[in-house]
């Protein structure tokens, strides 16, 4: 272990695993619970459950991603997955302005504001 991934505070290594346990949760929710995710969606429709699965392979590569990049402890990992984190929630964000959604809105910016910290606090380790 380099003297660089000793020095990584237990709280970013918390909350990235968190953020891990979080999206393989959602991931799980989309495959076999999309209802409870997805309340204001046809899922009737067609095509929709392509979607779904698709949205839900996203997730769970973010999921395994954090998982992974928290257990080896790898600043440079960690980095790209929170820059991926905070490019996502910008287009959730963009999204949400589009749809005229506040809670989307609102929910985005916090998790931009969380990932761009995170980002922060990253690099200032290296």
């Amino acid at each position: 272990m380099t003297e660089e991934q000793k020095s990584l505070p237990k709280w970013i290594l918390i909350v990235s695993a968190l953020f891990a346990i979080m999206e393989l949760m959602v991931s799980v929710s989309l495959c076999f619970s999309p209802q409870s995710v997805l309340e204001t969606v046809d899922l009737s429709a067609k095509g929709v459950d392509y979607l779904i699965y698709m949205w839900a392979a996203r997730q769970f590569a973010l999921g395994f991603i954090f998982a992974f990049a928290t257990y080896k402890k790898s600043i440079p990992m960690l980095t790209i997955a929170y820059i991926f984190f905070l490019v996502m929630f910008v287009g959730d964000f963009i999204i949400g302005i589009l749809q005229k959604e506040n809670s989307l809105i609102v929910g985005a910016l916090v998790m931009c504001i969380v990932s761009s910290a995170l980002i922060f606090a990253l690099n200032k380790r290296k």
